[in-house]
């Protein structure tokens, strides 16, 4: 049986860590993320797809430029371009940072896309852990 390919991109492999409430540290990490591959063309529309509508309509994303194939400096994700950046090969080596104009910036983890279920696992279960202010109880 032959089936046409999807027009939608596959769920993204995403976990978010939990909001920071009053009083709490702020997040360096505001979740984890687990591609299929480093083709950010590919990845992006399934990722910003998952993403909690509170974060709004990401417009710029910036990755490190020598781990992501990247072919533009923008990418159409529905009725939007979004822009892409890279930094150098040693800033933000294991990490996608996502900006909303006047709303946030947020930074995501990212697994490997060759890493197994295992160890993706416990790699976005560390980057997501809640971790109380130094001297306050969880």
């Amino acid at each position: 049986m032959i089936t046409a390919p999807s027009l939608h991109p596959p769920a993204a492999r995403l976990r978010l860590g939990a909001q920071p409430g009053q009083g709490d540290a702020v997040r360096r990490i505001d979740g984890a993320w687990w591609p299929r591959s480093y083709d950010l063309t590919a990845e992006l529309p399934g990722l910003l797809a998952a993403l909690p509508l509170r974060w709004g309509h990401i417009t710029s994303v910036l990755v490190n430029g020598a781990m992501w194939s990247l072919s533009g400096d923008g990418v159409p994700v529905e009725d939007q371009q979004v822009h892409l950046r890279r930094t150098g090969p040693s800033r933000a080596e294991d990490t996608v940072c996502l900006l909303t104009p006047g709303q946030g910036r947020w930074d995501l983890l990212v697994v490997p896309p060759a890493a197994t279920a295992e160890e993706a696992e416990r790699l976005m279960e560390t980057a997501t852990a809640h971790t109380p202010p130094a001297g306050r109880p969880a």
